[in-house]
């Protein structure tokens, strides 16, 4: 999901985007993350590659905050929409000035706060999950005798 613009002497320069501080330049959406999206946060049929857009969109236009200073991995986009993702460096990609790009890497879109108000505190969130499913593999585990 890069943007290329055409320099005056006819090469191609790198667009990023600032996150933070990363310089954002390629957005990966996982399978995982683009089911989750099409079940949970939109619903408006939306596929891979339109999400894909809207969220560079999203990006370009600083719409994409860190959910909170406790979860660096967690991010709201347009004070709403949780999602989960990733920022990995790319090898051998650097600006104009020699910083380092990343790549964002979108594992998992969790919901939207406004229709889920366990998603506003994440480690509440996370803990009932943890505590439902383990209570849910204890009754379906085979009892010795």
């Amino acid at each position: 999901m890069r943007d290329k613009e055409m320099a005056g002497r006819g090469g191609y320069e790198p667009f990023y985007v600032m996150l933070n501080e990363y310089r954002i330049a390629d957005l990966v959406i996982t399978a995982h993350a683009r089911s989750r999206y099409e079940d949970r946060s939109q619903g408006d049929g939306m596929t891979g590659k339109e999400a894909a857009f809207w969220l560079w969109q999203c990006l370009k236009q600083k719409r994409v905050k860190p959910h909170s200073p406790g979860e660096p991995e967690m991010y709201v986009v347009d004070n709403d929409l949780v999602m989960a993702a990733r920022i990995v460096e790319m090898p051998g990609e650097a600006d104009l000035y020699g910083n380092p790009l990343y790549k964002l890497i979108v594992v998992s879109f969790l919901g939207k706060m406004s229709e889920n108000i366990d998603l506003r505190d994440l480690k509440s969130y996370f803990a009932r999950q943890r505590s439902s499913r383990r209570v849910s593999l204890m009754q379906s585990g085979r009892k010795r005798r």
